[in-house]
């Protein structure tokens, strides 16, 4: 199985475009050690030929630019991407959607809710149904989007996008608005959980013995935002769980068994970002690696 991470930062990418944060400012000034990086994405292949793309960054032209096996090849319109999936509705996960609508045919694929959520704005209807096939997939059912690639979602602890929130919105349900993938090539597995409110003993059932984890890492302290003075939103009241503390992602999973454990969906507050700081290395030093943008996978 190939894994190439497209774009490995949350909402906002690094550098955020009206952002001089401490990490957006260093990334501004040039810096080497703050990668700049685009809006989460992933593309996964069973040979190297043929993609599924999950979730749709608003970055998507600039990510297939960026690796050469996502060009076009054949005659005059072509892609290697024959697939997607969206793991929620959050606009840094279908945004994309609208690059995506010069006629190429493909097959889309979410859950009922995800779908629904895309199905009623109607800026989607670019992607003309007679050409994008959309297809609603249940949980714990698993299809097939690539010859030779299986998934299988699961609900994950999160919340509905922040376009869709209202005054019945519930943090850390488990419904189908957030979903994780379990992605199955020759034997191998990669569970990718771009976004998570909390670990739970399910999830960690769920996840035992795979040979990658590519995991919310939106925010180290859930105060982030706050402490970097640009937000006044927790990482639980946007839905994701902080890596470090006691019920953080990395004490959670720290008995689970894990091939490699990678963090993605990376805010451009997390202090991680900065390579050679104390935040990156305590978080190595714990059997972690930060994402960055190309960051290939063989499995």
């Amino acid at each position: 199985m190939h894994v190439v991470i497209l774009g490995s930062a949350a909402g906002g990418g690094v550098p955020q475009w009206n952002c001089r944060c401490s990490i957006c400012s260093l990334a501004w000034d040039g810096d080497p050690r703050v990668k700049p990086r685009t809006q989460s994405s992933i593309a996964v292949s069973p040979d190297g030929e043929r993609w599924l793309l999950v979730n749709a960054s608003p970055d998507i032209r600039q990510q297939i630019q960026a690796n050469r096996a996502m060009f076009p090849r054949e005659g005059l319109r072509h892609s290697p991407i024959h697939s997607v999936l969206l793991t929620n509705g959050d606009v840094d996960h279908v945004a994309g959607l609208l690059t995506l609508r010069e006629g190429q045919a493909f097959t889309l694929y979410g859950t009922a809710d995800i779908l629904g959520s895309v199905g009623d704005n109607r800026v989607f209807d670019v992607m003309a149904t007679n050409v994008v096939t959309r297809q609603p997939i249940a949980v714990d059912k698993t299809f097939e989007p690539v010859l030779g690639l299986n998934v299988t979602l699961f609900s994950v602890p999160g919340k509905v996008p922040l376009w869709l929130e209202d005054a019945s919105m519930e943090i850390g349900a488990e419904t189908e608005t957030t979903v994780g993938a379990m992605i199955e090539a020759d034997g191998k597995r990669l569970a990718y959980i771009p976004g998570c409110a909390r670990v739970t003993d399910g999830l960690k059932q769920r996840i035992a013995g795979v040979d990658a984890l590519l995991f919310d890492g939106t925010v180290l302290e859930d105060d982030d935002m706050i402490r970097a003075g640009v937000g006044t939103k927790t990482g639980w009241r946007m839905g994701h769980i902080q890596m470090n503390g006691e019920t953080g992602s990395i004490a959670s999973l720290a008995e689970v068994e894990i091939g490699r454990r990678v963090f993605v969906h990376i805010n451009n507050t997390n202090p991680v970002l900065v390579e050679g700081s104390p935040e990156r290395a305590s978080v190595e030093e714990r059997g972690w690696t930060v994402a960055h943008d190309g960051l290939s996978l063989e499995l």
